[in-house]
Parts: structure tokens; sequence; C-alpha cells
């Protein structure tokens, strides 16, 4: 009957929608905002409706003016939708829109496809379009599967640079506009100073009430520059409760003045910063509201004498969801409506049923209890920010490329940068952090919590050699683990918001445990409370906050700890009795490769994914089985791909983790750096000769040939001997006077398996050499005999084998813990793929032994080749060439030497060679680059289908590894299909600044 009445006061009314347009010039006119008085609880309250120009509010009068009673009071509700629910919902919301008349919606559950379908449904049958709503506190992912998840608000809070948190506003903003949604009901404003706080916690920015007004306010800058509206919460200060709303009132027992002080000091300094709108929580606080027990929500003293009048907040207020208990366990549905709206709030979130609230407040209209005026107030109020949000000229949302729209490849690129500024080293004994000496390390890895730990343990394995240990006895692990002198343990817990960050107590005795025996650094990939829960942290020496257990942070952190990243964060929170807000180390690089997205150093992520292509073609036309490729640029790893298989079979699949007979590569990735030391040494010098380097050279036709030019390929040399062949015998088959299928003390060099050569036969090849005819004319000519001669002067000068050399002086300092020679010493043949089947030599696959004849003929130690590895290893140490002979803060030579040795010291004579280095071909000529590359870059190619090619001008890393000479070697399509050049060019193509 009430209803009926209510209805009977407008029936004059006209119902159509309006659309207001601008002034003829377009330029907005600054409105006077009118003032109205209304009566409510005995007080005078006077509304500022202001408007942002006359054409808003022309547009607003206009609208109210043509609004039914039903339609102006179904503005005052936003109900809750899903798009994970089946046919009844959705009917049960168009019921809502079409029927009451309902003015937004607040959707929670589902996808966002599915969404943005429901919302063109519900938008097309109202005649004003409806506000859309989302509680998206760290992105849509909060609330939508298959959308991107950014860190929580706490991790946030440890970043000091707040430009990085208005990105996060930003990008969570396009997100959101571009489904469709007008209001993030974020950020939460409430300055979490309890611990125990079972609702709040990692959805605040932490416990300083500065900190929390700073990045609170740099996100909702982000969220209003994409054109989202705002939502501060949960006023007047949920911070520091121990009861979940959604289920009981929680009592905020503190005085006005510390109120004043702390929980409304973001509130004041958002307001100045533009908060558009404010949610007023469920809360017992009887400073501001006298009546015991009484909801903050539906207090007409917090929500108007409070918020609006005392702190002069003239935004939209929403209340929080009134089906929270902490609400609905107050008053009946309906009734907890109309309090709330006499409170003064202007939008009732999930509303529980909205036709018994309708006839609530329809009745208080009735009975004068609500005014005309203070009815106008909130839906004028509601018009206008419908018209701030771009309501006034609605177009449906666009579905096509919604998904790629929302997970854009440059969320990732902010993801690498948020985790880099806010993990927090809150514990560094001795410099343990970053990890330095690698060539001194044995470190072990433990797992704690129950949650992925992959991508922190493989980015960890990409430094230096790290070996997992598991052993649910904690005594017999700690026995596995004396063979370490440091331990890296993981505490990893769910990313999912609501779970348990807690240790066990098991978990809690191990860590004691270990740390009691082992030098330990504790990396938390949790909420930093967990921490609290150790008694002791005295045994120790390193505590890293990670905050997330996500992917980025996982691998930002294993990056941290060994010095790829500096360390930055700051502890948004306390964490008794160890560490307090604002704790944190900084710590200073140390120049080893990092890992990041291709945005962050100027290369676009889409053009680099052309590389795919490029690989997949060589695979498919079988110029190869398997490859791997490796991009880097200032520094960071920017994509890193394997492809293919070890064989056309397909039985094993290529993985970045793979070794590679690397052939050539090996000249510049183990002779090579020992030459330059021995030069930087003064040991030699450019114009030292054959003969002073190798006495057993003297007297031959080659004693004079220089440093210089035998490294240049400008001495003469010839090409190569086929030194196997004279080791066969008549059947072209390993000679007995040769070979051996067992080893012994005369046959231990091993060519491959069940083949043993004799010991002495190096002497034979270097003989051969000698005896070698020079070339007639002195001109460039390629020569593996430059690097077999120099791994004989490099043995003779330092007393150690090139393999040991090469390990001590590089491979275990630089963290290049899978390159080696003579793999199958230390790995399983399963991760080496094959590089040939030998019908001609061996008679055998060739796996695991070097290809190269003349090598493993030398055992599998060469000066020219020998080298297995992988891309990033191989990337370590090009990256070292790039800095100049410093990685990792240890200048291996001068950055003189790396200069005299990357110099082109015969290009008048036409030759393009650096002293061991290649170098780019001159335009129009063949060569190993894509002719795109600087005059400053370097490299080398490998016989076995890779390349290493680094460029001072651009700072860019290029490895590609293969072995396109399986099943056999004799056909190159690689090199005649330019595979290695296009992807160069793909790169080169790809920096856009």
């Amino acid at each position: 009957m009430k209803k009926i009445l209510c209805n009977a006061l407008f029936l004059g009314w006209i119902i159509f929608a309006i659309s207001c347009a601008g002034s003829k010039n377009n330029k907005p006119v600054v409105a006077v905002p009118p003032a109205i008085i209304s009566e409510t609880n005995n007080e005078a309250v006077v509304y500022n409706d202001g408007y942002d120009s006359d054409v808003q509010k022309k547009w607003v009068d206009s609208v109210y003016n043509q609004l039914t009673f039903d339609e102006k009071i179904g503005q005052l509700f936003m109900v809750a939708a899903y798009s994970n629910k089946d046919s009844a919902h959705i009917k049960s919301i168009d019921k809502l829109i079409t029927e009451n008349k309902v003015g937004g919606l607040i959707f929670f559950q589902g996808g966002p496809l599915r969404q943005a379908r429901l919302t063109n449904r519900f938008q097309s049958k109202t005649k004003l379009p409806l506000f859309i709503g989302i509680d998206a506190e760290w992105g849509l992912s909060m609330r939508l599967d298959s959308t991107y998840r950014f860190p929580w608000n706490m991790t946030l809070g440890a970043i000091k640079d707040k430009n990085l948190i208005r990105k996060v506003g930003e990008k969570m903003g396009y997100q959101t506009k571009r489904m469709g949604i007008q209001f993030n009901f974020a950020p939460v404003l409430d300055i979490n100073t309890n611990p125990k706080n079972p609702i709040i916690g990692f959805r605040s920015f932490g416990e300083s009430k500065e900190n929390v007004a700073e990045s609170a306010s740099a996100i909702m800058k982000g969220f209003q520059s994409s054109g989202i509206l705002s939502t501060g919460k949960h006023f007047p200060g949920h911070g520091d409760t121990e009861t979940d709303s959604h289920y009981g009132l929680p009592v905020v027992n503190f005085s006005r003045e510390r109120l004043e002080e702390t929980e409304f000091y973001p509130y004041k300094q958002l307001f100045k910063d533009g908060l558009e709108s404010v949610m007023v929580a469920h809360l017992n606080v009887p400073a501001l509201e006298p009546r015991p027990n009484y909801p903050s929500s539906i207090s007409y003293n917090v929500v108007t004498n409070v918020l609006q009048k005392h702190l002069g907040f003239n935004g939209l207020i929403f209340t929080d969801a009134l089906n929270m208990k902490a609400a609905s366990n107050y008053l009946k549905p309906g009734e907890i409506d109309l309090e709330a709206f006499l409170a003064g709030n202007d939008i009732l979130l999930f509303a529980e049923n909205v036709p018994v609230a309708y006839e609530k407040i329809c009745a208080a209209y009735q009975d004068t209890i609500i005014t005309p005026e203070r009815l106008a107030h909130s839906v004028k109020k509601i018009l206008k920010y419908k018209y701030k949000s771009g309501l006034n000229q609605y177009k449906p949302i666009d579905l096509k490329n919604l998904y790629t729209d929302l997970n854009s490849s440059d969320n990732d690129a902010l993801q690498y940068q948020l985790y880099e500024n806010a993990i927090t080293i809150l514990k560094n004994k001795n410099d343990i952090l970053p990890i330095n000496n690698l060539e001194t390390s044995k470190i072990a890895y433990v797992k704690l919590g129950d949650d992925a730990n992959s991508s922190f343990i493989s980015t960890l394995k990409k430094y230096t050699e790290v070996t997992e240990v598991a052993d649910d006895n904690t005594d017999s692990l700690n026995v596995k683990l004396k063979a370490f002198n440091t331990v890296i343990v993981g505490f990893h817990k769910s990313d999912k918001a609501w779970k348990s960050h807690a240790f066990s107590d098991a978990e809690l005795l191990k860590l004691q445990q270990i740390a009691k025996n082992n030098v330990v650094i504790l990396d938390a990939f949790t909420k930093p409370y967990s921490l609290m829960q150790i008694a002791s942290l005295d045994e120790i020496e390193g505590v890293v906050q990670s905050y997330q257990n996500s992917n980025i942070a996982q691998e930002v952190s294993a990056e941290i700890i060994f010095g790829a990243v500096e360390a930055k964060g700051k502890l948004p929170v306390s964490v008794t009795p160890h560490f307090k807000v604002g704790d944190g180390i900084d710590t200073q690089k140390i120049n080893r490769l990092g890992f990041t997205a291709p945005e962050n150093v100027g290369m676009n992520p889409a053009i680099l994914s052309q590389i795919d292509q490029i690989a997949k073609k060589a695979i498919d036309k079988k110029m190869t089985p398997g490859l791997q490729v490796l991009v880097a640029r200032k520094g960071k790893v920017i994509y890193q791909k394997s492809f293919g298989s070890h064989t056309y079979d397909n039985a094993v699949k290529v993985v970045n983790s793979d070794l590679y007979d690397i052939a050539s590569l090996t000249k510049i990735v183990s002779t090579l750096p020992n030459v330059m030391q021995q030069y930087d040494q003064k040991k030699i010098n450019l114009e030292s000769t054959v003969g002073e380097m190798l006495p057993t050279f003297k007297n031959s036709d080659k004693e004079a040939i220089t440093f210089k030019e035998l490294l240049s390929h400008y001495a003469r040399l010839q090409a190569w001997i086929p030194f196997y062949q004279s080791t066969l015998d008549a059947n072209k088959k390993p000679s007995d006077k040769y070979y051996r299928k067992i080893s012994d003390s005369q046959f231990s060099k091993q060519v491959a398996d069940s083949l043993f050569i004799r010991n002495d036969y190096h002497d034979t090849i270097m003989k051969m050499i000698i005896d070698s005819k020079l070339l007639p004319k002195k001109e460039y000519k390629y020569s593996d005999f430059t690097f077999i001669m120099l791994r004989d002067y490099l043995e003779r000068t330092t007393g150690k084998s090139l393999d040991v050399l090469s390990e001590d002086h590089f491979f275990r300092p630089l963290g290049m813990n899978n390159t080696t020679y003579n793999p199958l010493k230390k790995f399983s043949n399963y991760i080496i793929p094959p590089t040939e089947v030998d019908n001609y030599f061996r008679y055998q696959t060739i796996q695991g032994y070097v290809h190269d004849m003349a090598a493993a003929m030398d055992g599998g130690v060469a000066g020219h080749a020998g080298i297995f590895s992988n891309a990033m290893d191989v990337a370590k140490i090009m990256q070292m060439y790039l800095q100049k002979g410093n990685y990792g803060n240890h200048q291996y030579f001068s950055a003189k030497t790396f200069d005299e040795f990357n110099t082109c010291h015969y290009c008048a004579e036409g030759n393009r060679r650096g002293l061991g280095f290649d170098k780019p071909q001159p335009a129009g000529t063949p060569g190993p680059t894509c002719g795109c590359v600087s005059s400053e870059s370097f490299g080398h190619t490998g016989f076995t289908g890779g390349i290493a090619w680094a460029d001072p001008e651009t700072e860019i890393v290029y490895v590609f590894l293969s072995n396109r000479t399986f099943p056999e070697s004799t056909v190159n399509t690689l090199s005649k299909e330019n595979i290695r050049e296009d992807i160069q060019k793909i790169i080169q193509s790809a920096i856009i600044r």
C-alpha cells in the first residue's frame, strides 16, 4: 500500500532518457555549488552538491527531473552480481534492473569475458546506465579468473618510489575501464597496526600512517588518471581490529584524539588529493558513536557528523556490503538499508532485499523522515559521478581482444619493477648478501612451506651450482648439509589471499636446527608477520622478506641474493621482536646478469616474439632438431627459450638447462679469456712471436708469426688438417696402433664411447702443424691452428691443463656451472643433445663427446673446441666481455686489454677480425652477422650451429645454440637460410629506445 502511495506522488512525471550537449565552444563552465538545507536527526545539514561544470549540472538536473520516484530510489542501490552463476541468478539481476530500477552492480567472482557479456546485457535493460563496481584491490584477479594479478598493498607498502605505485593504479585502472567498470573499491586506507587483524593485514599498505597515505594517494591518482573512480576504505579505520566484519562487529576502542591523529590521517590527505568516494565500514567505534554496538555504517554521527561535516568530505559515500554479519546481525534487510541512508550514505552496497529496502525508504519518505532535498542530494550526487565517469555517453564493452588487452606483456614489466623495489633485506650479517665469491661457495637449498618454488630454485641455479637438499628427518638433513658452506632456506606459502602464512611447528624446529649448524639465508615468500613466529634470528645470517610467492617475486629474490639487483625495500609493518617498521638494508648490485621484461630495457616484446617463428621454421625444415636462443640487454635477460627436441624423433624436448657442444665458441669462452689475462699481466704483447711463446716452433717457418697476426687469423696458417684420417686403418676404421676400446695408462684420452687414443698423439698433432705449409699469400684465413697452439702456450705458461685453468679462472667465479669440457664426467647424457651420427671416424652417435675430431683426439680438451654449455652460461661470459672484463664485481682483466682485443688491427688490409673475436663483416660481403650491428660488436660462431654476439653500442648479448650437425654435418642449411642472422635482425628491430 505504501508503495502505491509513494508512486502516486510522481504519476505526473515524464519518463525519458536525456543526454545534454555541451556549450557551443565545448568549454566547461564552472557552476556555483547550490546549498540544500535538510533536517535529519534534529540537525541542519548543509549538502555541498558542487559540480565540475555547468554542462555537468545541466545534465544532472535534466536527468533527475525525468526520473520516476522508483528510478530515483533505485539509484541508491548497488547489488551483487556474479558471472560464474546460473541463469536463475542472471534473471534475478534482470528483474532488479527492470522492476526495481537499481542504479548499479558490484561484480564478484567469474571471468572477464563472461562478466563483460553480462555487463552489456544488464546495461541494455536500463534507461539510465548502471554504475558497475568491483572490489579489486590487487587488480581484477581478486575477483576474476584469467586476469593479471598485481601485488598486495602490503607488498607495495615496502616500495619507496611511489611513482611505481601510481603506475600500478594506472594499469589496474586501464584494465578496470576496459571491463566497463566505473568504480574500484580501493585503495584501502586502513593502518594495520594489529598483526592479529584477520581481515585487513596484507590488504593494508602498512602501519605507518604517512606511508599508507602516500601509497594510497599514488594508487588513487593512477586509478583516476585512467578514468576510474576510486573508493577509500574502510572508514573510520579497520586496521587495529581482531574481528572479521564479515562475521561479527569489530571494536575500535580508541580515543577521538587517537582516531584524529592516526586513523583519519590518510583520509585527510586523500581528500586533499581528490578522493572521489569513501566506503564506510561496519565497526563499533565508541568514541564516535555512543550507542553500544552500533555499526559505524549506519551511524549519523560517523557518516554525517564526522565524515562529511567534520572532515569536509563531499564525494560519494558507500556503505560496506550490507550482507556482512557486522551489519545484518544488527538489523533486518530493509531496516539496515534505511538506517544507512538516514546516516548519510549515498549508495547502499550489496543490499540483501531491494524490494523490502525500497518499501522502507518509500515509507520514510512518505512520513517526511526523508525529505525531497535529502533524496535529491544523494541521487544527484550519483548522477554527477555517472556523468563524470562517462556514462552520459555510454558505449557497450568491446569484446574483441578483451583477454589480450587485460593481459598485455607490459604487466610483467611493471611487476618486475615492483618486486625489485619491494623485496627487503632485513638481516645481513657479515655482508653475506649478495653472495659473492662463487668459486668458493657451496650452496644448498632447503624448501619449507607448502607452495611452489620452481621459479626460485631455477633462477638460483642460473647463477651458480645450487643443490636441492630434502629430508623430513632433521638429523639426517643436517648430515647432508655438512657438505655445503651456505644454505638458502625458502619459505613458500600460497599467494591465495586468505590462506595461512604461518610456519608449522615442525618447520620452525627444522629451521632452528639448520641454523644452529649452518650459515643460513632465510627467504620468506609470504606475509612479513610470519617472521614473528621465529623465537630467535640470532643464528640466521641473512633474512630476505619477499612478501609473496609469485613467479616474478621468486625470480627477483634470487637476483637480489646474487647481486643482479640491489635491495631497496623497507618493511611496511613491525615484526616484533625482530624488526620495526621502516627496516631494510640497501645492497649494491654486482653487475651479474639479471632478468626482466623486454619493455624495461627498451625492447618491443611483440617484435621479439617473432624469433619464435624463425626458430620454428628452422626445426620444421629440419635445419636442426632443436635450439636455444637467449637475448639480454643492459644486463638483463629478456628472452630465453628452447625449441624442438634433441633429435628428430622428438623423444626429448630441449630445455634451457640442456648442454650443447658449442664447437668454435670454445675459442672465446675458454681459451681467449685466459690469453687475455696473460696479456693483461704483460706476459705477452702484440709483438710476441710464436717462437717466443712456444719453443717447439723455433727454427720453423712459423717462428716469427706475431701474437697479433696469430689471433687475427692473418698468419698464413692452413685452415685445418683432418688429423684423424692418419689414424685410420685400411678399412677407414680407428687403427689399433692408435686406439683402444678400454682405457689404460698409455691410452687414457677418450675420443668417444669405448674409444681411447694413445696419450702422446697430441705431440703428433703439433708436429703436423709445425710442418704444415704456410699459405703463399698474407691474407685473412680462418684457422683452427691458432687456438690449438694457444692451448699449448697456456698450459706451458701456467702449469695447468686448459680445462682446469678455465674452471678455476672463469667458469666457477662467473657461475658458469653448466660449462665444461668432457661433460659426461659431471652430467648425464640425457641433458646433452647428440651432435652427429659419425660414419667416417668413430662410427657411433656422438653424444656427450666433442664433435670436432681434433679436439676429440686431444681427449676432449682443446683450445679451439671441446666446451659444452648452454645459452645462459655463454651469455655470462659475453656479458663479462661487454662489461670490459668485469662481472660480479670481479675484474678479470682490464678494460684496456678488452679494447685492444676488440680492435680490428688489419681492417685496412680487408681483415675484419679482432684479436680472437670475430667482428661484423664489411657491407656487401658474407659474414657472421645480420649486417645490422655496430662496428664495435664482437663474437664468434660455431660449426655445430651456434653464435654468441655482443654489441657495446646497444648493450645486447645474443646467444644461439643448436645441434644442426645431427644426424650429419655435411649440409649446413641453417647457415644457408640465414637463420641466426634473421634472428639477429629481429633483435635489432625490437629496439625502441
